[in-house]
């Protein structure tokens, strides 16, 4: 795992890939917890025997799940322990090229595509793509941003 300690190692590490995270298994458990949290109980997401005629052949994981894993996956490659606050301030892009059956491995790699100067610190722009176990495509393709305060 990458530890960034100061805000100049982040600048420098513009373009490089960061790693990849370990595997983690998408359950029926996480889904229908996701789908009470967010009140989208659609049932390509929860009703395990319906799916099974649907067009994935079983339940699949919402693309908002698939995304607000990308914290807990990527603290698995790299660290931010600069000296400021860390402000999720959004994301330029993103997309989900194959959806996630449950039951499914999925795992991320992270590269840091831009590191800008703001006057309070540094806007750093990540990459993350989540791929499947033995898919394809990938689950989902994401560009985020991150406000780094100097202090």
């Amino acid at each position: 795992m990458r530890t960034f300690t100061t805000l100049d190692e982040v600048q420098a590490a513009v373009g490089e890939e960061l790693g990849t995270s370990d595997w983690m298994t998408i359950d029926q458990e996480r889904v229908n917890t996701f789908a009470d949290a967010t009140g989208d109980h659609q049932w390509i997401h929860v009703d395990v025997e319906r799916s099974k005629a649907g067009p994935f052949g079983g339940t699949i994981a919402h693309g908002y799940l698939t995304l607000s894993l990308l914290p807990v996956l990527g603290a698995g490659v790299f660290a931010l322990d600069t000296p400021g606050a860390k402000l999720n301030y959004g994301a330029n892009k993103v997309r989900f090229p194959s959806p996630v059956l449950v039951g499914s491995r999925i795992r991320v790699t992270v590269s840091i595509a831009g590191c800008d100067d703001l006057p309070m610190g540094k806007q750093l722009t990540l990459k993350h793509v989540i791929e499947i176990e033995g898919g394809d495509k990938p689950a989902c393709v994401a560009e985020t941003v991150v406000v780094l305060l100097a202090a």
